[in-house]
């Protein structure tokens, strides 16, 4: 296997047989599996899964720590989110940082709308449990989309949508890291370190949520963590951030296009 510079010591992972594999309804049937937690298409040691998880944390950072006095300008910590972790990944595996993304087919584009409606409807029930038991907060940025005028709206638009594939990056280089330590140094099988991984960075999702719904705990993390699972599960199925990308964008961007006509609607009156 080719490895990145001072890889070569690094543990990976071996097969264990097909049995490790979930059956069709979770992973197709294409033999394909996840990029870099075993050495394929080159290796990380273990500093560099550290390095790889810290610098989805500096882009998280610089989204939420720039001003974004409008959509226009919200543009650069949005690109920064997303720029920072895929630079830095480069930067450990050289060419090989593509393999997060795979070539998009007509299959594709269904499962990114069939999950994308999952989700939906996941979400919902999710956030009536919710509302019922603890209260729900509204998402500011959503609340305010359309208010801005054409151009913002189109930068709004935009700038969502790097903010979705940074989202992606934000959840699945971590999830990448954790079968790294589950599967080569915990010795978990990889249906078990799968599991784990999806659980738990669906928590790491949840919880960088908590300030955009003023707290609200129950909301993070079973509203946004169980849509988490779904948009994770795409990627599961199809080992391309596309795929999730495209799920979360068609998800998001329903629920986005919704307040912008009501904001219209209610400026027509």
């Amino acid at each position: 296997m080719s490895g990145a510079s001072g890889s070569s010591s690094v543990p990976v992972y071996e097969p264990e047989s097909p049995g490790d594999r979930f059956g069709p309804l979770i992973e197709r049937r294409d033999d394909a599996d996840f990029p870099f937690y075993d050495g394929t298409p080159t290796a990380l040691s273990a500093r560099q899964w550290i390095l790889m998880w810290a610098s989805v944390a500096v882009g998280f950072a610089a989204l939420v720590l720039i001003p974004q006095p409008g959509n226009l300008v919200a543009l650069i910590p949005r690109i920064l989110f997303v720029g920072i972790p895929l630079a830095v990944l480069a930067m450990v595996t050289r060419e090989h940082w593509t393999a997060l993304f795979r070539r998009v087919r007509g299959r594709d584009i269904l499962t990114m709308i069939g999950f994308a409606l999952l989700n939906l409807a996941v979400t919902f029930a999710l956030a009536l449990v919710v509302q019922a038991l603890f209260g729900v907060a509204s998402n500011k940025a959503v609340d305010s989309a359309g208010e801005g005028g054409a151009l913002d709206t189109v930068a709004f638009y935009v700038g969502t949508g790097i903010q979705l594939v940074g989202e992606e990056v934000f959840t699945v280089i971590p999830f990448l890291a954790l079968m790294y330590f589950l599967v080569t140094r915990a010795k978990l099988s990889r249906k078990t370190a799968i599991v784990l991984a999806w659980l738990i960075s669906a928590v790491w999702f949840g919880a960088a949520h908590l300030q955009t719904y003023d707290w609200n705990f129950a909301q993070a993390f079973i509203v946004i963590g169980g849509a988490r699972l779904v948009l994770t599960l795409a990627y599961i199925r199809t080992k391309n951030l596309w795929v999730s990308t495209g799920a979360h964008i068609i998800n998001d961007w329903t629920l986005f296009t919704q307040a912008v006509v009501a904001h219209a609607a209610l400026l027509a009156l």
